[in-house]
């Protein structure tokens, strides 16, 4: 997959692109990433592209004619990419969005600075990105997040083919508890299923720590989709120890609800 990031500082994504799961997708061609100056495409002694706003205001207004030529130029090195403008009224961006994005070849990502961009710059973008209602300085950041999140879901960039499956939110629910050495961290122990080395075992703990914890912490995730015959025996087995615990301890809080792991 190519990514094109078209930005007014290119510099930023040096760094980003040079670490971690996305500089071995690029070593191991599975991506290809640039951050394109827009200053490049403009006109002029002082390459100047932002300018006051019509109708006045405050801030400054991205320009159309070297936004327009860069995206346009993106689109000739690679024509099947599709064209994403960061903009707070865009669809919001999940994991769904993420995957449907990892299934093309390429994506050109258009970061706004200012107060914005022009508006007839529209027609040539395909789609609308917001990251989360909140105010970034730029689209950088953005592009980033996206970048990371698509790659993730590529052959071959993680180490492991089922682990971008694993994922919190791949299956419309959080990842499992995670746990490594010490086997005992300030009084608190590994999970036994976890050190008995029956995968089996471990496989449906797994599966039961993602449940409960996506049942406690992120309840919105589970009305995105049916539960399974199966999940529904682990909720209701975990509801019941709940109200045993409630009712032999006491009912003044003086012994603690699980703590959303399974097991116990």
């Amino acid at each position: 997959m190519q990514f094109t990031v078209l930005t007014l500082f290119p510099e930023l994504f040096a760094p980003f692109w040079d670490h971690s799961i996305i500089r071995r997708a690029i070593e191991r061609g599975i991506i290809t990433a640039s951050a394109v100056n827009i200053r490049d495409y403009a006109t002029g002694r002082h390459k100047v592209t932002d300018d006051r706003p019509y109708g006045g205001g405050c801030g400054m207004v991205m320009k159309p004619e070297p936004l327009a030529a860069a995206i346009r130029a993106a689109k000739e090195r690679c024509p099947a990419a599709e064209t994403v403008l960061f903009s707070p009224q865009g669809r919001v961006f999940d994991q769904p969005l993420a995957a449907a994005l990892a299934h093309g070849e390429g994506l050109i990502l258009v970061c706004g600075r200012y107060e914005g961009i022009d508006e007839r710059i529209g027609t040539l973008v395909d789609a609308e990105i917001s990251i989360g209602d909140y105010v970034l300085t730029g689209g950088e950041v953005a592009a980033m997040v996206v970048v990371d999140a698509v790659t993730r879901l590529l052959p071959g960039a993680l180490g492991g083919a089922d682990s971008a499956d694993n994922d919190s939110f791949a299956a419309d629910r959080l990842e499992h508890a995670q746990y490594t050495r010490p086997p005992v961290f300030e009084h608190q122990p590994v999970p036994e299923v976890l050190l008995s080395g029956d995968h089996a075992a471990i496989d449906r703990w797994r599966r039961e720590s993602a449940l409960i914890r996506t049942l406690l912490k992120r309840p919105d995730l589970l009305r995105h989709r049916p539960l399974d015959p199966e999940e529904i025996r682990i909720l209701q087995r975990w509801v019941t120890e709940v109200k045993e615990i409630v009712t032999t301890e006491n009912l003044s809080g003086a012994g603690p609800l699980p703590g959303g792991e399974p097991g116990r």
